[in-house]
């Protein structure tokens, strides 16, 4: 489903990735891991084509993303920072992604998910963060997709909405999904995610299990187990 090669991403001077590899075919969830800088983001944006790497390969679905847009439409995608049209209501919201990606798209559940019927009519000006990220939420979930990729996605939910999204991750899982997103909560890296892919200083030092990186770190938490993996600067050579 994804397959990448030797990528390479500078900003001026600072090397964000360096020689990335990674192969991604199975249905299940990666946790995208690593400190702030470490080029996670970057990762995420080159495969959707946001970002332009200077060199290496990505293919998506068996198509490169260089040589055309299709393969886009295979990919939900939930930044982590919900920026809109302020003017905009959300109904009018969803409409537009809608007619953007010229596909049809059922937005009842979501919306009833997530409590957000009664405000449907208000402009994304006047909603709180928490409201943005759950608008921000049904956006990144609103297609049948076979890739869905999310950055942060639990930035600014509350409780009961985190126990939501939690809910709807796992019945994409069983959908065969597969589900790649960063986070900075290790229980929830604990609790869903199938492999793990650490980066540091833009080089992949781990992929696998979570029972693998407690064997590799020696540790038998998440986040010591991460802890331990970054102090000793992993190789980051192709998994």
């Amino acid at each position: 489903m994804i397959e990448i090669e030797g990528l390479n991403k500078h900003y001026g001077r600072n090397h964000i990735l360096k020689d990335i590899c990674l192969d991604i075919r199975e249905p299940g969830i990666y946790a995208i891991l690593g400190p702030n800088g470490s080029g996670k983001t970057t990762l995420l944006k080159s495969i959707i084509g946001l970002v332009n790497p200077e060199s290496g390969k990505i293919e998506v679905c068996g198509s490169s993303v260089f040589e055309s847009h299709n393969y886009r439409s295979s990919i939900s995608f939930l930044p982590q920072i919900a920026r809109f049209p302020e003017n905009l209501r959300i109904y009018e919201l969803i409409r537009l992604i809608k007619d953007i990606r010229n596909e049809e798209a059922d937005e009842t559940n979501l919306l009833e998910l997530f409590n957000l019927e009664p405000e449907m009519k208000k402009r994304l000006r006047n909603l709180s963060g928490g409201t943005r990220q759950k608008v921000n939420m049904v956006l990144g979930f609103l297609f049948d997709t076979p890739l869905i990729i999310l950055d942060e996605p639990t930035v600014s939910l509350d409780p009961v909405a985190l126990a939501k999204f939690k809910r709807l991750i796992a019945a994409k899982k069983k959908q065969g999904k597969i589900i790649l997103y960063t986070t900075h909560i290790m229980s929830l890296v604990e609790e869903f995610s199938d492999e793990i892919i650490l980066l540091l200083d833009g080089k992949i030092i781990f992929k696998g299990g979570l029972d693998n990186i407690y064997k590799e770190s020696g540790e038998n938490s998440i986040e010591n187990a991460i802890a331990s993996l970054v102090d000793t600067n992993g190789n980051g050579e192709c998994n």
